[in-house]
């Protein structure tokens, strides 16, 4: 007679998919940098407006390069040092990866998409329904706060308005 417990089914339930928001608006951090006493150089509104421009997190290097591109001209140092001041105050998001760090505006809570293409790490707000959270507090003993995925792929179909057009997989 087999005696292993028997699985709880997983329920079938639709969740929410969307671009994550900035937690508060470009005005609001250089005010908050203000309020921290820190200088809001033409560097650092540059670097600033640009994370907050965009919904993807970004080297530092990448960084560089898109500013310059943009006709701002700042150096590499500059980049660094003003990446590392603003991340060390948590006015923008620092993930940390094997081949370097990622820099990008900090946002509600929110889960990554990773293209395995470009590197890209791509913000999104998924909101799981209340029946799945409640499914896995019942498995698991633990009740959930809040909840971060992290998901891994590949872009095989044309990417939608949402999802920058430079991640794609030819497959």
């Amino acid at each position: 007679m087999d005696m292993s417990p028997t699985p709880t089914p997983t329920p079938t339930v639709q969740s929410t998919v969307a671009p994550a928001e900035p937690s508060c608006s470009l005005t609001a951090i250089f005010a908050r940098c203000q309020e921290l006493g820190m200088r809001l150089s033409r560097q650092r509104r540059s670097i600033l407006e640009l994370l907050w421009q965009v919904d993807e997190h970004l080297s530092a290097r990448q960084i560089y390069h898109r500013l310059n591109q943009a006709g701002k001209d700042i150096g590499h140092t500059s980049v660094y040092q003003n990446l590392e001041a603003l991340s060390s105050q948590g006015l923008i998001e620092c993930v940390e990866r094997c081949d370097g760090r990622l820099y990008g505006r900090v946002n509600d809570a929110h889960s990554h998409v990773n293209c395995l293409d470009t590197q890209q790490i791509i913000d999104v707000r998924v909101e799981l329904p209340p029946e799945l959270l409640a499914s896995i507090e019942a498995q698991t003993g633990v009740k959930i706060t809040e909840y971060r995925i992290d998901f891994y792929g590949y872009r095989q179909t044309e990417p939608s308005e949402a999802m920058p057009s430079d991640c794609n997989h030819p497959g």
